[in-house]
């Protein structure tokens, strides 16, 4: 017999499905020793699924839905609205009515209910869907009560539910909804708390808010709560609100708000004593449920009743500690320009090959992305100079978040103390040596020769790479990062003595000219950048493609499967080809988050370039490559020849000039090599890429895998050891699957303590526009356009003038910088890779702005400063 209604007590988390999230909590919070919950029952799914079982007209609509997504706003309230009527209108069969009946009776029919929406897509680890059914509160009487379990279970239709689920990838026949039946508890006060901070998400902070009569007031927001944090059975931060209202049940049923007496207004909810009382609570259930939870709690006759837990799901996972110490992590992930979430095999990749430089052994993964444990650095006093003054270009925020944590002694003297990055394998000293080299030197043939040696190093590797299998792939890949460190070492010097030329020039031109950001236009249109030159050749491309209407057309509409293969077909579809390919044997290896090996690559997927030449058809006459580097470096020795001539006639003026004409004419020589090591690093990931795939068809073939990708969810190792064995423990694979998918929806923080306290910064707005959007000034210049807000560049459709508006951009994006006129990043600084080829290419440009994506719309006109570092919406 299917179970209609089942006791709290014989409901754990093995009944999720029959009783939903709420349901499933709501039980095991009965089981916890010390802690209160009122009585209840939970109407099952089953119920709800007989109820809707037979019924055409909602399987019809139910239908209709799925074929919705969440831009069809107007038809999914139209169809939401009819199923609710449907759901409401059926009657409830005497079966179940009969069991509610039976399970009233034991309670007391004639007490008052809290009756509680419960879906089985509800209160889970990963998707809380908090708020989106309907609660009622206060109900009264048999019929009453039938009544509201029917617009619970309709509620699972309202149009917030259908669109979160819809968001969160949840089909919507495949969640069902359980009914909470719970007796009321009429409190002096209710509130909430969590177990993590919701401000910081300090793990070690309780935090609660509390008013007074039902807690409704409060979930509603009609009004404003105290807040208490706790940390460690101390009370360490008050927060008492002046509160007006508050919400009580009526006798009769329902509920009323009143208006708080003034007296009462400001005083404190709950006394020290019942906060601390609280928190021990929270703790208690936070280590039953083993995540932190965001728990609902009222008091009553001065015993406090625990009426709902959930897991807290907003949070950043928090970093897995094993010694006990504070410690704090940078996000390499925005150091990298690559802040979504990676696949275990890049993760592990990454890490194997960054160890090779004996900089950073400590680099865990959390929530899916790198992290630097920097804590050995902030404990020593000279190296916490020195790393956060280093980050002025990196990034101003992740600077302005350490400061701010520099401000907490007590915390920085609890680090552990330990070898920093001041101790570089070969040390710093190596580095500024090499770049004094190349700058007394200036003679860029030295590098270009190393360029050509390290082409013949990779071609060498692919050749015997593609010999070879098994562990003496596995090895060799190992032993041949160690030769491509050697190799971007040999680069190195050029490109710290191009950062050190533009740093001269822009320190020297403000002092000595009261002019800023000079080295920008400086280093416009110079040499051996191979990202800049890659969105310039692909200019050429689109003057070869259009010369053939016909591969246009076909370009529009052209399919990824036979991509190749149909353009062969056309009028000029093979002159295209060897166009694309000649492209592509240079830079098929890019792609948006190249750092992760697991991303296809444009040779995987050479429809990812579509739209970008597509735009560049449309938006520029033929030769632009040409026309745009000749106007680039015309700007370059005008400006040249215009600061030399006023520091001429400046005291000092000859020496000051001299200096100055060398100092640019080593920024014109090396400036360029700022983009090189990370192509180089590129070329050998897809050559490891191509040797992986092979080894990954293999065990496909073998079944020890069901699909290639399958390996991108194993660690480096765990490949090798799969390649070694034949076997794999695929509930691994299937489990980080799950999780991959999970993480993607996280945005990582900048810095975070091993308590999982996000530490934030700050820009100084003293002289922006009122009004004006915050960043750092990356690419000098102002210029007004369309605001363009694009979050993956397959998706880029541009229009020439447009100002792109993305959260970060990799070298794979370089092709759209041809194509707008500024740009806006979320993430980035000075020496990030946006802001080197924006100088290049002399667009005014702004990075590090915060959640630029959400608070700039699309199809905006704005305004960028990348001279002062704001926006300007207009």
């Amino acid at each position: 017999m299917n179970p209609y209604v089942l006791d709290f007590q014989y409901i754990d988390k093995t009944k999720l499905a029959i009783v939903g999230g709420k349901g499933a909590n709501l039980g095991e919070l009965s089981r916890i020793d010390g802690i209160i919950v009122p009585e209840g029952f939970c109407v099952t799914t089953e119920a709800y699924k007989k109820i809707i079982r037979n019924s055409s007209e909602f399987n019809s609509l139910l239908n209709e839905l799925s074929l919705l997504n969440t831009s069809d706003i107007e038809k999914i309230s139209e169809i939401s609205g009819k199923i609710r009527k449907v759901i409401e209108d059926i009657t409830i069969p005497k079966d179940i009515d009969d069991e509610i009946t039976f399970h009233l009776s034991k309670l007391g029919e004639r007490n008052a209910y809290a009756v509680r929406s419960s879906a089985t897509a509800e209160d889970l680890p990963t998707a809380s869907f908090a708020g989106q059914q309907d609660t009622y509160l206060n109900i009264m009487g048999k019929p009453s009560i039938l009544k509201h379990i029917s617009k619970c279970w309709a509620s699972l239709f309202t149009d917030r539910a259908v669109i979160y689920r819809m968001q969160n990838d949840f089909d919507h026949s495949k969640v069902q909804l359980s009914v909470v039946i719970q007796k009321m508890v009429f409190p002096q006060a209710a509130g909430i708390m969590f177990t993590a901070d919701p401000i910081t998400s300090n793990r070690k902070i309780v935090s609660i808010d509390a008013s007074f009569g039902l807690g409704e007031a409060l979930v509603s927001g009609l009004v404003n709560s105290d807040i208490y944090k706790v940390q460690e059975n101390k009370i360490i931060d008050k927060k008492i609100s002046s509160k007006k209202l508050a919400i009580y049940a009526l006798k009769e049923g329902g509920t009323e708000e009143r208006e708080i007496e003034g007296e009462r207004q400001n005083i404190q909810t709950l006394t020290d004593d019942q906060i601390l009382q609280l928190e021990q609570m929270a703790r208690k259930i936070e280590s039953y449920f083993g995540r932190p939870q965001d728990i609902e709690w009222c008091l009553y006759d001065d015993k406090f009743y625990v009426v709902q837990s959930r897991p807290i799901t907003t949070l950043y996972p928090s970093p897995q500690v094993n010694d006990n110490e504070n410690h704090v992590y940078l996000s390499f992930a925005h150091r990298q320009m690559m802040t979504e979430a990676m696949k275990p095999l890049g993760l592990s990749f990454f890490q194997i090959f960054f160890k090779q430089f004996g900089i950073q052994t400590n680099m865990p993964v959390i929530g899916g992305r790198l992290y630097m444990d920097i804590s050995h650095d902030l404990a020593s006093p000279i190296a916490r100079k020195l790393f956060i003054s280093g980050l002025d270009k990196v990034d101003v925020l992740m600077k302005s978040s350490l400061i701010n944590l520099q401000k907490r002694k007590e915390y920085l003297k609890s680090l552990p103390k330990g070898k920093t990055s001041l101790n570089v394998e070969g040390g710093i000293l190596s580095f500024g040596i090499q770049m004094i080299k190349e700058y007394l030197r200036n003679d860029p043939s030295f590098v270009e020769k190393s360029v050509a040696e390290n082409q013949l190093l990779l071609k060498n590797k692919e050749k015997i790479f593609s010999s070879i299998s098994g562990e003496e792939l596995f090895d060799l890949i190992v032993k041949g990062m160690k030769d491509i460190k050697a190799a971007m070492f040999k680069v190195y010097g050029a490109y710290f003595a191009g950062s050190y030329a533009s740093d001269w020039i822009n320190k020297n031109m403000k002092k000595w000219l009261g002019e800023k950001s000079v080295a920008d236009i400086l280093a416009q249109s110079v040499s051996n950048n191979v990202t800049s030159e890659m969105g310039l050749e692909l200019l050429d491309v689109a003057d070869v493609i259009r010369q053939y209407p016909a591969v246009i057309e076909y370009l529009e509409n052209a399919k990824r499967e036979t991509f190749f293969e149909d353009l062969s077909k056309i009028d000029g579809g093979n002159i295209v080809s060897d166009s694309i390919h000649n492209y592509l044997k240079k830079y098929g290896m890019r792609c948006s988050g190249e750092i992760d090996i697991t991303r296809t690559r444009w040779n995987e997927d050479p429809m990812l370039l579509v739209p970008l030449i597509l735009s560049n058809i449309k938006n520029f006459e033929p030769n632009a490559h040409s026309d745009k580097f000749e106007q680039g470096l015309v700007e370059a020795r005008q400006k040249e020849a215009e600061i030399l001539s006023r520091l001429k006639l400046l005291p000092g003026g000859n020496r000051k000039l001299k200096k100055t004409k060398k100092v640019i004419s080593v920024l014109r020589n090396f400036g360029g090599y700022r983009e090189y090591n990370k192509y180089l690093l590129i070329c050998y990931f897809w050559i490891v890429k191509q040797a992986l795939l092979k080894e990954a068809e293999t065990l496909k073939q073998d079944d020890v895998i069901k699909d290639i990708d399958d390996i991108y969810y194993l660690t480096f190792d765990e490949l090798e050891e799969a390649v070694k064995t034949k076997h794999v423990d695929y509930s691994i694979i299937t489990k980080r699957r799950e999780e991959y998918k999970i993480y993607r929806k996280f945005t990582p923080p900048r810095i975070m303590t091993s308590d999982g306290e996000i530490i934030s910064g700050e820009y100084d707005t003293g002289n922006m526009p009122k009004g004006a959007i915050a960043g750092t000034p990356v690419s000098s210049g102002i210029v007004e356009g369309r605001a363009r807000v694009i979050l993956n560049m397959d998706e880029a459709k541009i229009e020439e003038g447009d100002i792109l508006i993305t959260k970060f951009t990799d070298p794979s994006w370089t092709p759209i910088f041809v194509l707008v006129k500024g740009l806006v990043t979320e993430i980035g600084g000075m020496m990030t890779h946006g802001a080197v080829v924006a100088r290049e290419y002399g667009l005014p440009a702004v990075a590090g702005v915060d959640d630029a994506t959400k608070l700039i719309k699309d199809g905006q006109r704005i305004r960028i400063n990348g001279t002062e570092g704001y926006i300007e919406i207009l």
